[in-house]
């Protein structure tokens, strides 16, 4: 008998598999880039509502005497958390906008001053040219641009939290649906305990990083303060973003201050100074408080994580760079729980132990 017709067909499979994932992952990312309108804040709801209804169950714990707290006015209370948070936001962030606008010819003039003397030393004409350049910038088109996007990001929150809304309205429905998705009770425990790892690893490395973001803003904000830097409101606030993108963020928090401290003081001093103070509040809160708080909760490999800013950040901008480590969390458990991609939840792991043992099936 020869085997040859069915090596031949085991062949032909093999490729048809493969030519159906590479299919697959290409229409993914077309799906991913040309809807990232719909899918952003879409992932953003999910990532809300998963939090504010951990938040929720929380609150409906807690009785006041042998009263019991109502499911729906707990749900009211952490949306209405999410709507203060938002609105605070963008309140600081409008009331900072016609400062900017106020003071930028002052900036742009220091910043040409500070461009001529670094560029002096490779001649008349290259410092010319360069502070040619600068003078064609527009500083007050930029920050009115930044005010139109920030309407558009108000447009875009109320639209979250409308889904935030509507999910807790299909909440009291998950149950029956994953009974009828799942009617084998093995395979729904699985699913059980699949989104139980989730939402856990998710909610602890949100809840770390929020709590430790806040407190870099405020003592960043204290150091600002001190010195007299202007719109140390708006710093503080970049920072607490910021410092959400993993290794990037933290050193662009740096950077933007001292920036802004360059062009707005004379002397070096306070410069040196804030950059300093800064630098080291940054470096103890990231690499002293939060490794400590986080522990193995987060246990990817930091190649991954910078891969997974850089391929986020290319398909959604910076908002993928905030989504980009709970997404690969989610998918190195999901990888861990099932058996066929094991070694892909062990390839993005930091030791090769992608589940903390309390996880652990």
């Amino acid at each position: 008998m020869n085997p040859l017709p069915h090596t031949q067909s085991v062949q032909a499979v093999a490729w048809q598999q493969w030519f159906v994932a590479i299919a697959a992952v290409g229409i993914g990312l077309i799906i991913l880039v040309q809807g990232r309108v719909f899918l952003v804040p879409l992932a953003i709801a999910v990532l809300l509502f998963s939090l504010t209804s951990a938040a929720r169950d929380r609150i409906a714990r807690l009785r006041i005497g042998s009263v019991r707290m109502p499911n729906w006015l707990a749900s009211l209370i952490g949306i209405g958390f999410i709507m203060a948070a938002m609105l605070t936001v963008f309140s600081i962030i409008a009331g900072q906008i016609d400062a900017v606008i106020a003071a930028g010819p002052a900036y742009v003039a220091r910043g040409q001053e500070l461009v001529t003397s670094v560029f002096a030393w490779l001649g008349h004409d290259v410092a010319t040219a360069v502070v040619a350049a600068i003078e064609d910038i527009d500083l007050p088109a930029y920050v009115r641009a930044l005010a139109g996007s920030a309407g558009y990001s108000l447009a875009t929150a109320i639209l979250i939290l409308l889904y935030v809304g509507f999910l807790f309205a299909e909440r009291a429905y998950f149950t029956s649906k994953m009974a009828n998705l799942f009617p084998e009770a093995d395979r729904a425990a699985r699913f059980e305990r699949l989104v139980e790892s989730i939402t856990k690893s998710v909610h602890r490395y949100i809840l770390i990083k929020t709590v430790v973001s806040v407190l870099t803003g405020l003592l960043v904000y204290a150091v600002m303060q001190t010195f007299g830097l202007e719109f140390a409101e708006t710093w503080a606030l970049l920072t607490v973003f910021l410092n959400f993108i993993p290794n990037v963020g933290s050193i662009v928090a740096t950077a933007l201050p001292t920036l802004a401290a360059l062009v707005q003081f004379e002397s070096w001093t306070p410069v040196v100074l804030i950059f300093t103070f800064i630098g080291l509040i940054q470096f103890s809160v990231g690499n002293l408080i939060e490794p400590g708080l986080m522990g193995r909760s987060l246990n990817l490999s930091p190649f991954v994580i910078i891969l997974s800013l850089t391929f986020w950040g290319a398909i959604w901008g910076i908002v993928g760079m905030f989504l980009a480590v709970p997404i690969m969390v989610m998918v190195m458990i999901t990888c861990s729980h099932v058996p066929s991609l094991h070694p892909i939840a062990v390839l993005l792991s930091r030791d090769g132990v992608p589940m903390p043992e309390e996880d652990a099936e």
